[in-house]
């Protein structure tokens, strides 16, 4: 493979090869083009690293290559803007983030963590996410509601059986109890909630929340938009477009040798005198 590739070929080789096997993914160049090249065909090539970065669950990095594509697009491409915000949307709820536009009905049931609510939408406006290619993307959600379903029940009860978790998450599996509990276990195992399983009663047991403020965690949420803040505002100034200097001549290298020698000889003349008394004042003493 070449270690250059254009818009174009991240476009076929996103369209044939990365949707089926992991071989074509650990072939993926890392080439970047450079600043300098056509603004459509950079806005492309980053479009096309985010849906490739997506698929590859590298959510961060896709949400930053789709923001970075829209805002660098013209504005001319109305459609190639609209193409980018809806995968940046489904991006943000990978990533567990609530947008506050766009897929309105499918963020309030991500929000309130209703799976069933969710199924019924992405039933109703699965054509269009098919169109859009990023019906899989939304399919992979399911595990995302049921985390935020649990989170919730964490929060609002301090014990509650897994019958009752089972019939809140709205599990529509042969044995939503044997589930309930596997869901739970897992969600504990990964620090999703603070709670502990109690088989023996067969309940879902939450600890005592503390006080967020008394830990790292906004400081380093705060670390993190002030990073983003500063790393846009430099974007921003990389991008300001500043008129050629046609009206400076370059400096040749005989008349740069010829300021430097000038310099050379107004400095010794200077300090010579300066060096005489010096030496003077040193003989005297």
């Amino acid at each position: 493979m070449r270690t250059k590739l254009n818009a174009s070929v991240v476009s076929e080789f996103f369209n044939f090869a990365l949707w089926t096997g992991s071989e074509a993914h650990s072939r993926l160049s890392s080439y970047v083009p450079k600043e300098d090249e056509h603004d459509m065909e950079f806005c492309r090539y980053l479009f096309y690293l985010g849906e490739i970065r997506t698929i590859q669950l590298e959510y961060t990095d896709a949400k930053e290559s789709l923001l970075q594509a829209a805002r660098k697009a013209p504005a001319s491409a109305l459609v190639f803007r609209i193409q980018c915000n809806k995968w940046a949307v489904i991006v943000h709820l990978l990533l567990g983030e609530i947008p506050e536009r766009t897929v309105l009905e499918l963020t309030n049931a991500v929000r309130i963590g209703d799976l069933e609510l969710f199924k019924k939408i992405a039933d109703k406006y699965t054509s269009t996410f098919t169109a859009d290619r990023t019906n899989n993307l939304i399919v992979r959600r399911r595990h995302n509601i049921i985390r935020a379903g649990l989170r919730n029940i964490s929060i609002s009860y301090s014990r509650i059986s897994l019958t009752d978790i089972a019939a809140k998450l709205r599990l529509d599996s042969p044995s939503p109890v044997a589930d309930a509990e596997c869901i739970v276990s897992k969600a504990i195992r990964d620090g999703a909630i603070d709670a502990m399983l109690d088989r023996a009663s067969g309940s879902m047991v939450s600890k005592e929340t503390g006080d967020i403020y008394s830990t790292n965690e906004p400081r380093a949420v705060l670390n993190s938009r002030i990073a983003f803040c500063l790393n846009m505002h430099n974007e921003a100034v990389r991008a300001l477009r500043f008129p050629p200097n046609s009206h400076k001549e370059k400096e040749s290298a005989e008349k740069r040798r010829e300021r430097q020698q000038l310099e050379s000889d107004v400095f010794e003349q200077n300090m010579t005198p300066r060096l005489d008394i010096i030496t003077s004042q040193l003989e005297n003493k």
